[in-house]
């Protein structure tokens, strides 16, 4: 507290100084770079480390020139397929977006503390090359705490030991950041814009924004530090945050205060069982108002909006996620957030990929879909995905919007109607009304009239006696003297998608929803020969007034002379991309995608994909006599027009291939669980003898530690094996554990199965008092196995809480008959080596604690030719346990096409529910819904899918190709674990291809794969 106050000391005399400076300058304002800020915010004025990346308070400019970055949110460890990473940023690209960004998850490069490693799939050089090669700009945010719905919010499970608290200043904590800090910073450093690279913003840490009891947030002294390891790292790009709520932390004049002030913002929340509910006042309003308080200096910053919703265990799935957040939703709410004059723009997730490997956090299944815009199989086949295309054009061929300023909202002023809301985004000249029901959730279609002032004069809109519409949970962005390239748009009530002008044409392209009415008017005055019924014009006081009624069919209209504008059916806009091409754009139809144009002198070549037969169409490109038309490297026939419009046709042929049948392969079965077998031993297992644990969250209750984090244990599957000597009184053993949401834990005495909690999804603990089916002998030894399923680690949003410290394993168990806990000896295990893991290929977090894991068996070609045969996972066993099975299979899959496979469980529902406790527990039974099991799915090593049957929501698991050879041998395992007396079986196990799209994803190479090979000292 003594050295905030004197920080706070140092400021207020820094400033004193300042505005004693800013007086004898005739008070203006002070820049640096082309940053400004006026007298009353000195303080916040800092110089930027470089001069390629600048800011001010409207926009960012990259060397001198003001850049809207608009940016997707994507994880390219959640798809370990390093020549994929293009694939995705492409699409990106192609939405219109300059911009992605990018966490680091701590976890997988730090798995042993003192060892940081990225190569492999966990390289950053390869995403690095493939962002500049999509052309694509960079905001960096390697935490060290990240969130992201990632095992421990990207903590790596060895932090539990570390006796500080996390994410504060105890030193503790802070020397366990360094290596990691100081040597990602090294890897991004070398990829900023200063040195050639896509790199342009840096995050450190994340939603740093509120703490608990006795930790206030900010605490500057911890902001700095890490900011200071970064700086010193060499990192000199703009510094951005992301506070979790508008509350000012670390803003511009704050202590430890970053250059540009930023804040995330989830308003429609995770209800994705609701998918049509939109709540009250869930619209937020206020933001700019906010911003303007707290950072006026910066431009306003929002590096994490919703664009989809995490789905937990048990939740109704990412298809509803992707409802809830769907195209309406983006019409609504991002275009409020254009009216708040946003131009640093993030939206969470673009892309979200797979939590393969453990890589996720208890809250969330294996995908990672997010709803988001691009689906886990990289599939573009959202309706979002074309809106938002449709936006950021908008945006991004609107320079204006840059310097324009956001007015107050109202209602009533700018329409005749209260049930409208207009906010008007003014510059000196070009200005924006963003329009929207006033009850933002509306459903209504809403007759209206506008009221704007133009250089033309005022009007009220349209001039024709009709009136507009807006329909329900849509929203318009208006524009009043808009630039068309030598051309002025006077106004336009229909959204305008983009425009570009070219030497000897300028192309415009507007649309409208199904049978609305719009008008346009030009500031020039023309002849327009015009047979199309649903296109009005009227020529007055050097203008051209168009009225145009949209019936699904395209209306092209010449204003000018030179000036081509296209009125499209917003469906058809949909298909309508626009692409760079030798300094110059394209703007084409063609449907499911298109990623590149070049002109290399007459020839254009376009590389994009395609699920069907499809219409080629450029509108808009360099004057050029086209000689040749190519598509994925293959000529077209085409037709030019007289105004220089190219059509041509792309066939699509669906490919002929097949698919293994699992059912009928040889699958090899073995034993998952020698545990429990008699003469097992377990002298290489880690003892439990720890009689303390750094934990700051919870103090043991057991003789010595049983937290797995203690012993190296963070991921997957653990085991204990707890040796007492019997007194003959033993009835019962009450035993607590803990493994996460949606967890399990089964147990048994020697080889006798006790029982199981089967997991809910709501449960990360569970406390019960098994009956022990025996009648221990006095003086025998007995041994109990407890095998728990972990989910993952806790994440730390909030500080103080030290919430990823969560242990995992056994917190407490009383035997009955003996009145000292001691009486049990424990050992355990976990994945084998714990932090000295064994497949550096696959990392850290992987392979759990299970026998086959262990041993390697689940990776390319198993030593399995003595294991019994098997029709594998479908077969099932008949008692509660685990078994493994393994098989391979040969794919020959056509060449050029992208072909997403899956595979996909049948689920299983039961006549009778089992209980959640199968045992007699004197506890209320809790009713499942499908019998109990849970599998992990191993293809060629990679853990690409845990099923929990009885929970779900998720029974398809999409699995890439490079995880996936296309062109030969695969190796798939599957464990099955039954926590019932019954045993389980698998009702079913498929793999099935999703939508084939021909075209321009390329050769695709094998991530690393290395194969079984026998484990020294292996147990």
């Amino acid at each position: 507290m003594a050295a905030f106050r004197f920080l706070q000391a140092v400021a207020l005399i820094w400033l004193a100084c300042q505005g004693m400076a800013v007086i004898a300058s005739g008070g203006r304002p002070l820049r640096w770079g082309r940053g400004s800020v006026g007298v009353e915010n000195l303080v916040q004025a800092k110089p930027p480390l470089q001069d390629i990346v600048t800011w001010d308070d409207k926009s960012m400019f990259v060397r001198g020139e003001r850049v809207m970055f608009f940016s997707g949110e994507f994880h390219p460890f959640r798809l370990p397929v390093p020549d994929l990473w293009l694939d995705v940023l492409q699409k990106i690209k192609s939405l219109g977006f300059n911009g992605v960004s990018f966490y680091v998850d701590w976890a997988l490069h730090e798995g042993k503390p003192g060892n940081f490693t990225a190569e492999g799939v966990f390289a950053w050089e390869p995403f690095f090359e493939a962002a500049t090669k999509a052309g694509i700009y960079l905001l960096a945010r390697p935490g060290p705490y990240i969130n992201a719905e990632v095992s421990g919010g990207g903590f790596p499970g060895w932090l539990q030991r570390v006796k500080g608290h996390l994410r504060t200043a105890d030193q503790d904590y802070l020397n366990a950041t360094e290596l990691y800090a100081r040597s990602i910073a090294k890897i991004i450093a070398k990829a900023q814009i200063t040195n050639g690279g896509p790199v342009i913003l840096f995050q450190p840490e994340n939603e740093y924004t509120w703490g608990s009891r006795g930790f206030p947030v900010p605490d500057p002294v911890y902001f700095n530090y890490v900011m200071d390891q970064y700086k010193s790292e060499g990192i000199i790009v703009p510094f951005i945050s992301n506070d979790a709520a508008a509350n000012g932390n670390n803003a511009p004049g704050t202590p430890g205060a970053v250059d540009i002030y930023g804040h995330d913002g989830y308003p429609l929340g995770f209800d994705c069982a609701n998918p049509n509910t939109w709540p009250a006042d869930k619209l937020p309003t206020n933001w700019r108002i906010t911003h303007e308080k707290q950072s006026p200096s910066t431009p306003y910053t929002i590096p994490e909006f919703q664009a989809g919703a995490f789905d937990p265990w048990g939740g109704p799935g990412f298809e509803n996620c992707a409802g809830l957040l769907n195209h309406e939703f983006e019409r609504v709410f991002y275009k409020n957030l254009y009216s708040f004059g946003s131009t640093i723009l993030n939206l969470y997730m673009i892309f979200g990929g797979t939590n393969w490997g453990n890589l996720g956090h208890p809250g969330g299944y294996t995908s990672y879909d997010y709803g988001s815009v691009i689906a886990e199989d990289r599939l573009v086949h959202r309706e979002k995905y074309s809106e938002l295309k449709l936006e950021a054009n908008f945006v991004m061929a609107s320079p204006a919007y840059l310097e324009a300023e956001p007015r107050n909202l109202t209602v009533g002023v700018f329409t005749d109607t209260s049930d409208l809301a207009v906010t008007p985004v003014v510059t000196n000249s070009t200005n924006f009304y963003v329009i929207r029901h006033a009850d933002y959730s509306s459903t209504a279609s809403t007759p209206y009239k506008l009221k704007l002032s133009t250089s033309a004069g005022n009007f009220t809109i349209p001039q024709k006696n009709v009136s507009l519409t807006l329909n329900g949970r849509d929203s318009k962005m208006i524009v009043t003297d808009y630039p068309v390239g030598d051309f002025k748009l006077i106004y336009s009530t229909a959204d305008i998608f983009t425009w570009k002008q070219y030497a000897d044409k300028t192309v415009l392209v507007a649309y409208g929803g199904m049978n609305e009415e719009h008008e346009l008017l030009f500031d020039t005055e023309t002849t327009i020969s015009n047979e199309d019924p649903n296109v009005r014009y009227k020529n007055g006081r050097g203008t051209t007034q168009i009225n145009w009624k949209n019936a699904g069919k395209r209306s092209i209209v010449k204003v000018g002379g030179s000036l081509y504008v296209y009125l499209l059916d917003r469906n058809e806009a949909y298909n309508f991309w626009v692409l760079d091409a030798s300094n110059s754009s394209i703007i084409a139809k063609a449907g499911y995608l298109l990623r590149i144009a070049q002109i290399e002198g007459t020839t254009l070549s376009l590389t994009g994909d395609v699920n069907a037969t499809t219409e080629v169409e450029v509108i808009g490109m360099p004057p050029t006599t086209l000689s040749e038309l190519k598509f994925n490297g293959k000529t077209l026939d085409f037709s030019q027009s007289s105004s220089g419009v190219i059509t041509a046709t792309v066939g699509f042929s669906k490919p002929s291939f097949t698919l293994p049948d699992l059912s009928a392969l040889e699958w090899k079965y073995i034993d998952g669980l020698p545990e429990i077998q008699p003469g097992y031993s377990d002298a290489a297992w880690t003892v439990a003898e720890t009689p303390y644990s750094n934990n700051t969250l919870r103090n043991l209750t057991t003789p010595t530690s049983l937290y797995s984090s203690d012993y190296g244990f963070h991921t997957g599957t653990l085991i204990y094996r707890g040796q007492f000597t019997a007194n003959g009184a033993e009835t019962g053993f009450n035993i607590t554990t803990q493994g996460g949401s949606a967890y399990g834990a089964s147990i048994w005495i020697n080889g006798t199965f006790i029982g199981s909690f089967v997991g809910r999804d709501s449960a990360d603990t569970d406390a019960t008092i098994f009956t022990i089916p025996i009648k221990p002998i006095s003086g025998a030894h007995y041994v109990f196995t407890v095998v728990i399923d972990t989910m993952g680690l806790d994440e730390n949003w909030t500080v103080g809480q030290d919430g990823t410290k969560t242990p995992r394993g056994i917190l407490n168990y009383i035997l009955a008959g003996h009145a000292n806990s001691s009486d049990i000896t424990w050992k355990l295990t976990g994945n084998f080596g714990g932090e000295d893991y064994a497949d550096f290929d696959r990392g850290p977090l992987n392979e759990g604690g299970m026998y086959p894991e262990r041993q390697g068996f689940h990776l390319p070609s198993p030593p399995s030719a003595d294991w019994k045969k098997s029709a594998g996972p479908t077969e099932g066993i008949p008692n509660a346990g685990i078994a493994f099975y393994t098989t391979s299979f040969t794919l020959d899959l056509p060449a050029g096409y992208d072909i997403p496979l899956s595979f996909v469980f049948k689920n299983g529902t039961a006549a009778t529910a089992p209980n959640l406790i199968t045992n007699n527990s004197p506890t209320t039974p809790l009713r499942a819904t499908a019998p109990a099991y849970r599998c992990q799915l191993f293809v060629n090593g990679y853990q690409f899918g845990k099923y929990v049957n009885n929970i779900g929501p998720q029974t398809r698991f999409p699995v890439p190709e490079g995880i996936l050879d296309y062109h030969g041998e695969n190796w798939v395992a599957v464990s099955l674990w039954a926590l019932e007396e019954g045993g389980a079986r698998v009702e079913g196990l498929e793999l099935v291809a999703g939508m084939v799209v021909e075209g321009g994803v390329g050769e695709v190479g094998l991530s690393p794969r290395g194969a079984w090979r026998e484990r020294e000292g292996v147990y």
